[in-house]
């Protein structure tokens, strides 16, 4: 019989944030690819601040801008597996929003170091993702956290143990 170390409902808040903000930088990813979506589609760029494609008309985009979405997305919904990871997702993610909000300040649109592109609306946005990841992080890891594999839930499933025997690495009464 095979076991399983996943079950419905298992998932907590954070790794539920986790996946969603992975799932949304994702989309946003793809959608940095598609025409109608992003404006001047025919002006993207492989990088750099030339790059004119504008996704929704208001976030520069690059070939290398929408990739780095995807593989930061698909890092978050891999690392949405665990609790652990979730956290160091949401938490490492956002101080890393939060450098490259200072990046865009401190090197402006024009310039040739603006090489992901990143134009005045996407620095703000990278301040509001950076903390707003963060505090998901800060404020969902106090959640309870489930047991590994499922172990000493507490679930009754006839493992033969009995409601009177103490807990593992109790002293007893």
């Amino acid at each position: 019989m095979a076991a399983s170390i996943r079950r419905a409902g298992a998932r907590t808040g954070l790794q539920k944030a986790a996946l969603a903000t992975g799932a949304v930088f994702c989309l946003a990813g793809i959608l940095g690819f598609v025409p109608g979506i992003t404006s001047n589609h025919d002006a993207l760029r492989l990088a750099g601040h030339a790059s004119g494609a504008l996704l929704l008309g208001i976030f520069q985009v690059s070939v290398l801008h929408n990739a780095v979405h995807l593989l930061f997305g698909v890092a978050g919904v891999l690392m949405s597996r665990t609790h652990p990871q979730a956290r160091n997702f949401l938490i490492y993610g956002g101080v890393i929003y939060l450098v490259l909000w200072l990046y865009g300040l401190l090197v402006g649109d024009p310039t040739p170091a603006n090489f992901i592109p990143a134009n005045d609306a996407d620095n703000w946005l990278h301040l509001v993702l950076g903390l707003t990841m963060i505090a998901l992080a800060i404020m969902l890891a106090r959640g309870p956290v489930p047991a590994a594999g499922g172990a000493g839930t507490g679930t009754g499933t006839g493992t033969g143990s009995t409601a009177t025997s103490p807990a593992p690495g109790t002293r007893g009464r």
